[in-house]
């Protein structure tokens, strides 16, 4: 790997229509094998014209080797205190490079920058089984610094999301002190 960099997009990357695919597919595909058997088929994360919209709204950074786009991030105000981020994806070619904690450490320095003092996330997790990936990434980010403070049910805070559901869901909601 050359040299890794991550910016925020600015809002007119927006238009860059190669650039907004290109993002919504590297999601699209990571999170296709992190959540292989907690969707029916067909279900996406995400879409190109949401991936517009955060790049618009200032919420999209992107990670780069020597210019190419091999990772993103979306990061947006969850209230005064929180920051939140989410849509966390790194070219698997790039897995184990730093490259997700590089997005991570941005996402939080931009919040604690705009003076908020907590990170959240969310992670989807199965109710009756344990998802390998699952387990992976939950071990990551107790090492870097979260902690799981509640766990929520997509039936009562995402009802629109458990239809596209092939096995009943939570989701664990993760804070660091910034």
């Amino acid at each position: 790997m050359g040299e890794l960099s991550v910016e925020l997009l600015g809002p007119g990357a927006a238009g860059d229509v190669a650039l907004v695919e290109a993002l919504a597919a590297l999601v699209n595909g990571v999170y296709a094998d992190s959540e292989t058997g907690l969707w029916l088929d067909g279900a996406s994360r995400t879409s190109a014209a949401e991936v517009a919209g955060f790049i618009r709204a200032g919420e999209i950074a992107v990670a780069r080797d020597d210019g190419r786009t091999i990772g993103c991030v979306h990061v947006q105000r969850w209230d005064d205190a929180t920051g939140e981020f989410g849509l966390l994806a790194a070219d698997p070619e790039h897995r184990g490079s730093g490259v997700g904690r590089a997005l991570v450490r941005f996402a939080e320095d931009r919040s604690r920058d705009e003076g908020r003092t907590t990170m959240r996330l969310e992670l989807l997790v199965p109710r009756a089984w344990t998802h390998p990936a699952k387990a992976f990434l939950a071990q990551w980010y107790e090492r870097i610094g979260y902690r799981v403070v509640r766990r929520g049910s997509i039936d009562e805070d995402y009802p629109h999301l458990a239809p596209l559901l092939a096995t009943p869901c939570d989701f664990l909601v993760w804070h660091k002190p910034l």
